[in-house]
């Protein structure tokens, strides 16, 4: 399948689960597939990247470590996306590799994911915390601050100044997660 031909194959994915699972079992059973979709989830001017992180965030979820190829690319342009159905799938991705980096589990991705990695992950999980994005990836990224503060001590003072500064103005669900978050930074 070509980037056109899989550029309109994304015109079928809406936000049934049913579609996106199809899609994301087509890309994994397809590895080749992935630097197109990439491609699309990365112009992020057009809507169709919206449909291609739904897709991603998909095949990620199935099985992370689908994504160690494209840590590289991934971290490096994650921080452009900008349309609101396109950055909820994106933060949640960057949720799932820092779980499964910090986590029990043994994966590959303790493996693969650089420094490099981890500092592009804290810089747009912060630009996600500080600018005008929904709950989704607010609660998405302060997860994953929350992991990668345990290796970055800096980035556990940060957060909570975030979280303390914006705790009155958000929503009850950002509130919810945030006074998770803040209690697991002061029992660490």
């Amino acid at each position: 399948m070509t980037k056109a031909e899989l550029y309109k194959e994304l015109s079928y994915v809406n936000h049934s689960r049913e579609k996106r699972l199809k899609y994301a079992n087509l890309v994994i059973d397809y590895p080749e597939l992935i630097p197109p979709l990439l491609d699309i989830l990365f112009g992020v001017d057009n809507e169709k990247s919206c449909r291609a992180a739904w897709v991603f965030e998909f095949m990620c979820s199935k099985n992370i470590e689908t994504i160690i190829p494209f840590l590289d690319v991934f971290t490096k342009h994650m921080s452009k996306v900008h349309l609101d159905s396109a950055v909820r799938p994106v933060a949640k991705i960057c949720e799932l590799i820092t779980k499964t980096y910090y986590g029990k589990d043994d994966s590959k991705i303790k493996d693969s994911l650089t420094s490099t990695h981890k500092e592009r992950l804290i810089e747009t999980c912060f630009d996600w915390m500080i600018n005008d994005e929904k709950v989704a990836p607010k609660a998405y990224s302060m997860v994953s601050l929350n992991l990668l503060g345990t290796e970055f001590d800096w980035v556990h003072t940060e957060l909570v100044i975030i979280l303390e500064r914006d705790f009155q103005m958000q929503s009850a669900a950002f509130k919810a997660r945030a006074r998770h978050i803040l209690k697991k930074i002061k029992k660490a």
